[in-house]
């Protein structure tokens, strides 16, 4: 069923949240995080939810507002909170881009946009959860979401292609791994730290004098 996969896909957002909000908590220590995964989150964001997941879910409101108008006003204003996930996405591209030039930026400012937008997008994704899909599984009938799935099959490039979706898979894979091996490298370093200031192993090491 269609909001079973747009379930899956906000499951598959959220992994790439917890990712970022790993490197978040690096850059709030005062270190420096792994701006490859950072970057390789926004592109994500930028291609994916924007160009693929937003507009299934345009589909089904349109169709929500039309079937049942009260229950659609009642949900809110999906296509302006889309707007607001994209202007959030561009703002926390800009200040990651302004650190990688090495514009002058607080910290904390850096901190704040990014994990307003983790926060944001987990909540944007709980209100589409608690209030829109439970809305449009009671309204629409079953001759609506065929409608819907053939509109987004019905054009060069489907939403629902499996080529659209492999690709997701593919990218966020990478990403995933991206954080897994910035992690181990990461507990490498704080290994090899603490072996470094242990007295009693730099002594061991050392042997009998």
């Amino acid at each position: 069923m269609i909001i079973g996969r747009l379930l899956r896909e906000h499951r598959n957002i959220d992994l790439l949240l917890v990712a970022l909000q790993r490197e978040l908590e690096i850059f709030e220590e005062g270190h420096r995080p792994d701006y490859e995964v950072i970057r390789a989150i926004i592109s994500y964001f930028e291609v994916y939810p924007e160009v693929y997941h937003h507009p299934q879910e345009d589909l089904i409101f349109s169709k929500l507002k039309r079937c049942d108008p009260d229950g659609a006003a009642l949900v809110g204003d999906l296509a302006h909170e889309h707007q607001e996930v994209i202007d959030r996405l561009h703002h926390f591209a800009r200040a990651i881009d302004g650190v990688l030039a090495d514009r002058e930026v607080f910290r904390q400012d850096v901190g704040k946009i990014v994990r307003d937008f983790i926060v944001c997008e987990r909540h944007h994704m709980m209100w589409e959860e608690r209030d829109f899909f439970p809305a449009a599984v009671a309204a629409l009938s079953a001759q609506d979401w065929a409608e819907v799935a053939s509109a987004l099959t019905d054009h060069g490039d489907p939403l629902f292609s499996e080529t659209a979706e492999a690709a997701s898979d593919a990218l966020r894979a990478h990403i995933l791994q991206l954080e897994q091996e910035a992690e181990a490298e990461r507990s490498a370093l704080a290994f090899s730290s603490a072996l470094a200031g242990n007295p009693r192993h730099n002594a061991e090491r050392e042997g009998p004098h």
